[in-house]
């Protein structure tokens, strides 16, 4: 029987990050959904988020959801954006959620969010770079853009009793160690070490091991959790790098699972 008693909660739908671990799901790709003074909201969810979300111990409705967050329109983000749309409001029944999205994700020649459900949804929200937004009992604020070919953006959550920040797909940039101070800080980690690069005819825009090594050192969460993996760091063991990582730094960080759920009342 699953039961969960803490109120305030992250659940890692999926872990996979990049087109092959997502593609072949060596990982889930389920996006996170997380529950924070009272609110339920889902952030980037990538292929298998519904299937995931039902599957769940215990079981995550969508009917529950007060909205959906998206840091930006790759697939691995954002294919189940419309599902869970349509979950969420019962199947357009209910008017119910708050969107927020980049504009690149709405008004494009191949917008993300279809149009037909826009009037389905309490708004719609567009993202802006360190921009602050109110969103039921929570406050959360975007970061400066992020560097991946599209805009994308991370988000810092503020409640009542800390911080928890989230770094989405990024190149590495000096900006981001300001930004994302937070008392919980959840990083995407794609690949392992620079070697990969010289095999890659395209510039990966992605956070790399090492840069992941100086954001912990210098932002000093109470916890830091890895997520998102790409083969590179498969093939090294997440949960291997992360205790690396603790040794080395003396912060707590541990590498997400699918379906992992965190208490984020012990944490704050």
């Amino acid at each position: 029987m699953c039961v969960n008693s803490a109120k305030s909660t992250i659940k890692f739908l999926g872990t996979a990050g990049a087109r092959f671990v997502v593609t072949k799901q060596l990982r889930a790709s389920g996006g996170i959904w997380f529950t924070l003074e009272g609110t339920e909201f889902l952030v980037d969810p990538g292929p298998g988020t519904l299937v995931n979300a039902l599957a769940a111990c215990p079981k995550k409705n969508p009917a529950n959801l007060s909205g959906i967050l998206l840091s930006h329109r790759h697939l691995d983000h954002s294919n189940d954006l419309n599902i869970m749309v349509e979950a969420m409001t019962e199947g357009g029944r209910v008017k119910r959620g708050e969107i927020f999205l980049p504009e690149d994700a709405l008004n494009n020649k191949d917008p993300i969010f279809f149009s037909y459900l826009h009037k389905t949804v309490k708004s719609i929200n567009v993202l802006h770079e360190k921009h602050t937004y109110q969103f039921q009992n929570l406050t959360f604020e975007t970061s400066p853009l992020h560097d991946h070919g599209t805009k994308t953006y991370g988000f810092k959550f503020i409640t009542s009793s800390g911080t928890i920040a989230h770094i989405t797909d990024t190149k590495y940039f000096e900006e981001m160690l300001t930004f994302y101070k937070a008392d919980i800080l959840i990083i995407n980690v794609v690949c392992c070490d620079y070697s990969i690069k010289k095999n890659n005819i395209e510039e990966i825009k992605h956070i790399f091991f090492p840069e992941v090594i100086k954001i912990v050192e210098e932002v000093r969460p109470k916890l830091a959790i890895l997520t998102h993996f790409g083969l590179n760091m498969l093939s090294e063991n997440p949960n291997k790098k992360a205790a690396e990582l603790t040794k080395k730094t003396g912060i707590t960080v541990i590498a997400a699972e699918d379906g992992m759920e965190i208490n984020v009342d012990a944490y704050l």
